[in-house]
């Protein structure tokens, strides 16, 4: 691995984290409190070329890798972890499953807007019944003619209200597993579509999360995406991308609560000195910033397989399972030197622990990723 950064990945860098000191930072705590979807930020993020970072710029993207995207995410999730997974949502769960399994005339049609921040994307695999479970679906797909016409319901849609678009995966055929559910790009404006309400969430309250309800909704056969079948694989395969982009968000999350505490130490006066000079303080800073530092490792290592197109999903579900625990321990320790400061929505700190939180579950929980790491090292034995 190559530790230094290019003057492009710098750049980047440096881009996104002024963009979300300037733009995201003064907002966040009202979009939490009250649950406000960062539209007008997300557009702006287009503009800078931060929603479809992996895909080429014939369709309309950056043009980028997934080391850069990474570094691009870090910054923003540190300042508004919400704003962070509708990022990652768009560029790892849609853009990238259409850029590598959608055809040329899926690619042209959708790409460019969602690359662009004109459109937002969703990914809807999840259902009541299921969870970890993936392929306990029930939504079904009838062929009828030129269309399918899909029946049932989704849970847990990040971006489902807000979306031009929904990544669905769902059963074409019955009784036959995991082998029988399909991919579909399903547009909003179908009829027999309906979004739920927005969930209460515990956190990333910014973000806008749903159930998704199919009444004989009509999708054309075009919208097919690969074919019939496949499409737990692709979940599958698309998914590992997705569990980089997860760990960037808790790696994010983590930081901000290093570079929080770090500052209220060196103001934060006890007893006749500022507690950064206590040795209590001095050792929680001192693991905080060695979890972050093997938590980037472990993401941008996975980031670089994935760029040289190697076997990488052992590594994806190691950075994930490793970044959201340092996640939840790092703003936890913030809240403890914060002290009551902490405990109140005033200072913004008790957002992370929130925020932290979600990191453990979605995507795969940390259970499944202890799945995924154990069955890669047994493999062959």
């Amino acid at each position: 691995m190559d530790f230094i950064l290019d003057n492009q990945q710098q750049l980047i860098k440096k881009t996104a984290r002024e963009f979300a000191n300037d733009i995201l930072r003064p907002g966040v705590i009202e979009r939490d409190e009250k649950s406000l979807f960062p539209k007008k930020e997300i557009s702006q993020m287009g503009e800078l070329g931060f929603m479809g970072m992996m895909v080429p710029e014939k369709f309309g993207g950056s043009g980028l890798d997934t080391l850069s995207y990474c570094l691009a995410l870090e910054e923003i999730s540190k300042v508004d972890a919400s704003v962070g997974v509708i990022m990652s949502v768009n560029n790892s769960l849609v853009c990238n499953l259409l850029y590598k399994y959608g055809n040329d005339h899926q690619k042209n049609t959708f790409l460019p807007k969602l690359a662009s921040g004109k459109s937002l994307g969703s990914f809807s695999l999840s259902e009541p019944q299921s969870g970890s479970d993936a392929s306990n679906m029930k939504t079904f797909a009838r062929r009828e003619s030129s269309d399918f016409v899909i029946n049932g319901s989704k849970n847990w849609v990040t971006n489902g209200i807000s979306s031009d678009i929904i990544i669905l995966l769902c059963l074409t055929k019955k009784n036959i597993g995991h082998k029988g559910i399909s991919a579909f790009i399903v547009e909003k404006t179908f009829d027999g579509l309906t979004a739920g309400n927005k969930e209460n969430k515990l956190g990333i309250r910014g973000s806008d999360t749903c159930e998704i309800y199919f009444d004989n909704c009509k999708v054309p056969f075009k919208n097919l995406i690969a074919s019939e079948g496949e499409g737990f694989k692709i979940a599958l395969d698309i998914l590992n991308g997705g569990r980089i982009g997860i760990a960037t968000q808790a790696l994010g999350i983590a930081q901000e609560s290093l570079d929080r505490s770090i500052q209220y130490a060196k103001e934060r006066e006890q007893f006749g000195k500022r507690i950064s000079e206590f040795g209590i303080i001095q050792s929680k800073i001192a693991n905080m910033a060695i979890k972050n530092e093997a938590s980037r490792l472990l993401i941008h290592q996975a980031a670089i397989l994935k760029d040289k197109g190697l076997e990488f999903s052992k590594e994806a579900s190691m950075a994930k399972h490793f970044s959201s625990g340092a996640a939840i321990s790092n703003a936890l320790e913030c809240v403890q030197i914060f002290g009551g400061y902490g405990y109140v929505k005033e200072t913004g700190v008790e957002r992370l622990i929130r925020d932290a939180k979600i990191t453990q579950i979605y995507e795969g929980t940390s259970e499944i990723q202890e799945k995924v790491i154990a069955k890669s090292l047994l493999k062959g034995d």
